[in-house]
């Protein structure tokens, strides 16, 4: 299925809820948002890379309106869901571009200097985003810890506010996933 296709299934299917749904009503404000968490993001790529900051943005509002669960209870709830979502297309397009060539080689990305592995070889997206779904599994706060700071773009004050938790609580924890990447990167 093409993305156009994609996108007008998915706009067909939401054009009779779309002036009352809850997202409709936060895109006009947060996008702009949105779009600079995007930016950081892609600033990490390495040279060469083919996704677009719009795309992802794009691609993420898609898989937004596309849950029929999107019940967000505030603005920053939803910047949380938003993160996550703009993580899952960029592996999605890993993952697409890693099947798409022969023999599986696909480009280093380093999505950010403290959470590589060793300074000589940055993890790859799709390994981080294994050990990542890992660390959700047994450190549900620090992961989404992660995934504010790195994936939403958020300052450490901004993520403790959003957990409701201190904001050295929010560096421990950054620093716990630091060294647990490390060793998770290693083997």
């Amino acid at each position: 299925m093409t993305r156009r296709t994609r996108w007008t299934e998915c706009y067909t299917r939401h054009v009779s809820t779309m002036a009352t749904t809850l997202l409709d009503r936060l895109m006009p404000s947060v996008y702009r948002e949105l779009h600079k968490i995007a930016k950081r993001h892609m600033d990490h790529q390495s040279p060469g890379h083919t996704l677009q900051t719009t795309a992802v943005v794009h691609e993420a509002y898609l898989k937004l309106a596309a849950d029929p669960d999107n019940q967000w209870v505030s603005r920053d709830h939803f910047l949380m869901v938003a993160s996550r979502a703009m993580r899952q297309v960029r592996v999605d397009y890993a993952r697409a571009k890693r099947a798409s060539k022969r023999g599986g080689a696909m480009s280093v990305i380093e999505l950010d200097v403290d959470l590589a592995a060793s300074p000589e070889r940055p993890p790859d997206l799709l390994a981080l985003d294994d050990a990542l779904t890992e660390l959700a599994k047994l450190y549900p706060r620090q992961s989404q810890v992660v995934e504010l700071r790195y994936f939403g773009g958020l300052t450490q004050e901004e993520t403790a506010r959003i957990l409701q938790l201190s904001p050295d609580t929010v560096l421990r924890d950054l620093r716990f996933v630091k060294a647990w990447l490390k060793r998770e990167l290693r083997q």
